[in-house]
């Protein structure tokens, strides 16, 4: 990360500003997509939210790296561990583990709800143990700390013109994390995961067994057609709560609803042949997307 942008974030300290730098590294690695969009951001904001990034990809990797020789209880140990010290940390508002000091000085600063946090580590927690889900409000229960509360945690760095603004923030982080579900069916059972409701699947007559089969079947395609139509309908009410953020904010997240909820747009171009095939944003419609929002992003700087 650039010194400049660290300086302009207010972020002085070299250890603290080696924590951001770390959490960058990750969001850059890991998340290609994200981090291209955070660059739509003033640079004063970009640091905070490679933070928050930083959090969840450390935890997600206890729990889902799978060349790990840990055992689902070893996992479940190491989160636990982690997590309640990045908990003790943010409540101290101090913190010497590399990763979680950008995080308390970003929670801090921005005075997000701890809460938002314990619910997130809820959910990796639920990973470790839980491989399906009965309804659609039991995978909510899920997706609300693993999605929902990302959204929520980006809202005061986006700077919200109004209350309004949090709950469009859910609807978008869980449109997100259910694009993902569809894309990933055939990763997820290879994790020995279904997040489809099993009561969805039993409304098209697509039984587990099916799913594992890793063939599509006219039913299995009427139930991905369903689980997508649902995701439109979380990005479209979503929609209206951009214009309730900042207007130097609203550029990334556009780039980001646009590009995540574009992963199902990709799965109905591929004809649902999820198991064969990777739904992907192209690089070209990427490319597009950033580009248009930047000129976009530049204006409302000035």
């Amino acid at each position: 990360m650039k010194r400049g942008a660290l300086i302009k974030a207010g972020i002085q300290d070299p250890i603290l500003q080696q924590s951001y730098e770390l959490c960058r590294k990750l969001n850059k690695k890991h998340g290609k997509t994200y981090y291209l969009a955070t660059l739509l951001l003033p640079p004063a904001k970009r640091p905070f939210v490679h933070a928050l990034y930083g959090f969840a990809r450390y935890a997600d990797e206890i729990v889902d790296d799978l060349a790990s020789t840990l055992t689902p209880q070893q996992k479940a140990e190491a989160l636990k561990s982690w997590g309640d010290q990045v908990l003790s940390d943010l409540r101290n508002q101090k913190s010497s583990d590399p990763i979680a000091m950008a995080l308390v000085d970003t929670v801090t600063r921005w005075q997000i709800p701890i809460e938002h946090f314990e619910a997130f580590l809820k959910s990796m927690t639920m990973d470790l143990t839980i491989s399906e889900y009965e309804t659609f409000d039991d995978l909510y229960q899920y997706v609300y700390g693993s999605a929902a509360v990302i959204g929520l945690q980006m809202v005061p760095i986006l700077e919200p013109l109004s209350d309004k603004a949090y709950e469009p923030a859910k609807d978008l982080g869980v449109a997100f994390q259910l694009a993902n579900f569809i894309r990933d069916i055939n990763e997820d059972l290879d994790r020995g995961r279904i997040y489809l409701p099993l009561a969805d699947l039993a409304k098209f007559n697509v039984t587990k067994a099916d799913l594992e089969a890793r063939r599509l079947t006219p039913a299995i395609k009427e139930l991905i057609k369903y689980e997508i139509a649902r995701v439109k309908e979380l990005e479209s009410r979503s929609i209206p709560g951009i214009s309730l953020l900042h207007p130097s904010s609203r550029p990334c997240i556009e780039a980001a609803q646009i590009l995540y909820c574009g992963i199902v747009d990709e799965v109905e171009r591929i004809d649902y042949q999820v198991f064969d095939k990777r739904a992907k944003v192209s690089l070209g419609k990427r490319l597009f997307v950033f580009i248009n929002k930047f000129f976009e992003a530049r204006r409302h700087r000035n």
